[in-house]
């Protein structure tokens, strides 16, 4: 398993680029073969990009969306997002959004101190390639196993985005569970069951 720094988070640099194509460029590079491919949030959009237009054997995504390119509306308060980070620093931009990612308090602790290392360029380019992405008009193209995951709780991309990208995705499964849109971090043995399912079952009919 890979557990991959997008550009602009975690150790790796600060992005040259501020679109989706591009991450998912930067992505495939870490595969020397097709794999499993796992996506959470804005990883779920740079995980549905990698699927269109690379080779993976099949996509999961969780507590995600077709991007905030859908409208005007949703584009701009994605854009917004960057101008509270810049006002008011990482730690307390951690700290308004946490409650709104779990509502479990230990995890909810785990998450702002995770979201307290965020850099302004990362999160800019981030939300600038999430704010210029609509993934609904294609979503139909998708050919691999897929299943779509959230958290019954997710107030951030919510229940019926998943219920859109499981219907539109071709052969799509949803699965909603506990937790909201960190649900993979609330609620990690329900989450850790779901997709060991999924991918059991995807590998056994590769084998068959």
């Amino acid at each position: 398993m890979v557990a991959w720094d997008a550009p602009g988070y975690g150790d790796a640099p600060d992005p040259e680029r501020a679109d989706i194509g591009w991450y998912a460029e930067q992505a495939a590079r870490i595969f020397d073969e097709p794999a499993h491919v796992v996506g959470v949030s804005w990883g779920g959009v740079i995980a549905t990009r990698l699927a269109l237009e690379h080779p993976v054997l099949s996509l999961t995504l969780a507590d995600s969306t077709r991007g905030s390119g859908t409208s005007a509306e949703a584009a701009a308060r994605m854009r917004a997002r960057v101008d509270e980070l810049a006002e008011v620093g990482a730690a307390e931009f951690a700290r308004r959004r946490a409650p709104r990612l779990c509502s479990d308090p230990s995890t909810r602790a785990k998450v702002e101190a995770t979201m307290a290392r965020v850099r302004l360029a990362g999160y800019r380019a981030a939300a600038e390639s999430m704010a210029t992405t609509d993934h609904g008009p294609v979503l139909g193209r998708i050919s691999v196993p897929t299943l779509v995951v959230v958290g019954a709780d997710d107030q951030v991309t919510g229940v019926e985005e998943s219920r859109l990208l499981a219907r539109e995705i071709p052969g799509a499964r949803l699965r909603v569970i506990g937790g909201g849109h960190a649900a993979n971090q609330e609620c990690p043995d329900e989450f850790n069951e779901v997709l060991l399912e999924f991918l059991s079952e995807v590998e056994a009919a590769r084998c068959a």
